[in-house]
């Protein structure tokens, strides 16, 4: 997946021919799909006030896209409830390689001496596409001030224009009220977006619990991810509310760096609470939060304390100004340089990590997966399924709305999706998406309760599913734009299974897969074989599956060792599957399951053992499994014996099998 793999522009504006027309006539362009009118504000409300439209040379003599570049502390919040999207702007500001994606070839777009086009564009990731947004720079002011977010900096405009690009994206600016940390990360970068309860993961409580948050989130970071975390509210009087540590709930915070500092022998642990772990340790592990709305920081340990004009401050000051906050004057000169340390009220603090999981509730990370602009740790093959839940004829591949496992007559009718994993064990990302229903406000639209299942299914599964499986892994089932899931997951193959929460509720999607190797991902669309009628080829008339449990007390294969790297290979008229290997054991376990539509039924299944060995492998035995109808699992001990022209020949081990045959090709 590369960075940008297509870029589409919204409602057909193409910049470059824009541009050159504003050129040709010398005239500031003035966007007809957006225009400056309090219908692009608002759909349900009045303005604050009087709203007059003004290009940046109107409000400041010199204006600049950029004064200094993009930094988190840029990106101040205005009169309108979309701290989640500021949020994740002062995230991505930190993020030169992925703001320069967001804000496209910006020296050209920059203010200059020259004749200025009063256009700009941005690009936004929705629904597997790159949008290319243009727009005028006509910003709402009243009595001449910028009423929605602002730069911190005097004379600098790209986040007032970038969060106009989205709300253009959206409708209007009422639409972005109100909203998912983890979908504006996804806008901006194109990744997958993970929600972590920090009130429910026991990390206030448990040392080891908070070190591994905190050296994953670290990893995360160094790898470009974007973070975001809020304090939840239990009802509306509660939003917006400040704490007696100067937080605000249900307000989001953007996370700008995560540090371990060096304390020395000064004590300083003696202000926390009480815990072996920190008997003779010389570091404090830290994080940097930036508020959107740019002032009420954090009260408690390490914050900014009173005053400041933004200096880094000798010892000797900092023990005269922080009578609220000491522990800065236990930290070393050094030290605060490496931190870039500044004390303003500007919205930007630190805190300890062992208070951030205690008085933050919601964590969002966004991870950016095998771009090709980042160098990442890691490399991944990602597999995009765009499809839809449909109401059609029962029984007809249109019908495709069962809702979720709740509705077990209806379940199994809902898109499937069958993948491999190819390694021994394999960390398995899921993002299912829908079609943000947030354009569709101002019409009484909502998301959809979504959520998915994934199942360990036969090796050689090639049909729909139509029982139930073992269940590897299910979603939460949340009413929001995309949902989450990280899973780590042993060799073999599954079906994924996405579903809203009722039945009939029709809707479109995408479903991304992530994994280390390529897992030959498909959509599952045929419920059974097919032969057509001018094949010499016999109609299946029962389906079979077979496990292959185990096998016990085989031949010693080595004078070394005398253990055996086993692995099974069923095979049935003329189609094989293999096990993995259990190595080191004369009692190998495998769990492996096949499946089988077969036309003879009289003729036996055939399993085979064999010893892995660098050179050539090493036979085993073989048993010759019957599997008559018989719709009830029955599980049977069977001999091995010698190759085909041995057949009679007893061979030490039994295997230990179970098989299931109908007649009804669609009972499995």
């Amino acid at each position: 997946m590369g960075f940008f793999t297509g870029v589409r522009a919204l409602h057909g504006q193409k910049y470059s021919k824009l541009k050159k027309e504003c050129f040709n006539r010398e005239e500031k362009f003035c966007d007809p799909k957006f225009p400056p009118h309090d219908s692009s504000l608002y759909y349900s409300k009045q303005p604050p006030g009087v709203i007059s439209w003004k290009r940046p040379h109107e409000i400041v003599d010199n204006p600049k896209l950029f004064i200094d570049g993009a930094s988190s502390s840029d990106v101040t919040q205005g009169q309108l409830g979309n701290c989640w999207f500021v949020a994740a702007c002062a995230s991505l500001a930190g993020v030169k390689e992925l703001w320069h994606k967001v804000i496209p070839d910006y020296k050209d777009q920059e203010y200059n001496d020259d004749f200025h086009p009063g256009m700009f564009h941005f690009r936004f990731w929705r629904f597997g596409d790159w949008i290319d947004v243009v727009v005028d720079d006509l910003l709402p002011t009243i009595d001449g001030q910028l009423i929605f977010v602002h730069s911190k900096t005097q004379g600098e405009f790209w986040c007032a224009l970038l969060e106009k690009a989205y709300a253009k994206l959206h409708g209007s600016y009422e639409a972005l009220e109100g909203g998912n940390l983890s979908d504006a990360l996804v806008d901006l970068t194109s990744g997958v977006s993970a929600h972590l309860d920090l009130s429910i993961g026991g990390y206030e409580d448990d040392f080891e619990k908070r070190k591994q948050l905190f050296k994953m989130m670290t990893n995360e970071m160094s790898d470009q991810a974007l973070m975001c975390c809020a304090i939840s509210t239990h009802n509306h009087q509660e939003q917006e509310m400040r704490t007696n540590v100067g937080l605000v709930k249900g307000h989001a915070y953007g996370i700008t760096a995560l540090k371990k500092i060096n304390i020395g022998d000064t004590g300083l642990f003696s202000i926390f609470k009480p815990s072996p772990h920190f008997r003779g340790k010389q570091k404090v592990r830290m994080v940097r939060l930036k508020n959107p709305w740019g002032e009420k920081e954090w009260n408690g340990a390490f914050s900014d304390g009173p005053g400041g004009n933004g200096c880094v401050y000798s010892t000797s000051q900092l023990t005269k100004m922080y009578s609220r906050s000491p522990e800065w004057s236990k930290v070393s000169v050094a030290e605060r340089e490496k931190l870039g340390l500044t004390f303003e009220d500007d919205g930007e603090f630190w805190m300890t990590f062992e208070d951030f999981v205690t008085h933050f509730t919601d964590l969002s990370i966004c991870f950016l997966l095998n771009t090709n602009v980042l160098s990442l740790s890691k490399r991944w093959h990602e597999s995009v399924f765009h499809d839809a839940w449909t109401i059609g004829i029962k029984g007809h591949n249109s019908d495709r709305a069962g809702g979720c496992k709740n509705h077990k007559d209806t379940f199994l009718r809902n898109p499937q999706y069958v993948f491999d994993v190819k390694e021994d064990t394999d960390d398995v990302i899921f993002q299912l998406m829908q079609r943000d229903a947030r354009e569709k406000r101002k019409e009484g639209f909502q998301n959809l309760v979504i959520g998915y299942h994934v199942m360990k299914v036969e090796e050689n599964r090639r049909y729909r599913v139509h029982r139930f499986h073992e269940e590897v892994a299910t979603s939460d089932y949340i009413r929001t734009r995309s949902i989450f899931l990280r899973e780590q997951l042993h060799k073999g193959r599954y079906v994924v299974i996405p579903t809203t929460f009722k039945p009939n509720e029709q809707g479109e999607f995408m479903f991304r897969i992530f994994t280390s190797r390529d897992p030959s991902a498909r959509e599952l669309t045929e419920e059974q074989p097919k032969v057509p009628w001018y094949s010499c080829t016999k109609q299946p008339s029962i389906v079979t599956t077979i496990t292959v449990i185990c096998a016990m007390q085989l031949e010693k294969q080595s004078a070394f060792s005398g253990e055996a790297d086993a692995y099974c290979i069923i095979k049935c008229e003329g189609e094989t599957v293999t096990s993995p290997v259990s190595s080191g054991t004369l009692s190998p376990k495998w769990g492996t399951t096949a499946i089988f539509y077969r036309a003879k039924p009289d003729q036996p299944i055939v399993v085979e053992v064999w010893n892995r060995n660098m050179i050539m492998d090493g036979f085993i035995g073989r048993a010759n499994v019957l599997a008559p109808l018989n719709p009830n699992p029955t599980q049977v001990t069977l001999p091995l014996r010698g190759r085909r022209k041995e057949k009679d020949l007893q061979k030490p081990g039994s295997l230990i099998v179970q098989v299931y045959s109908d007649d009804d090709l669609l009972s499995v």
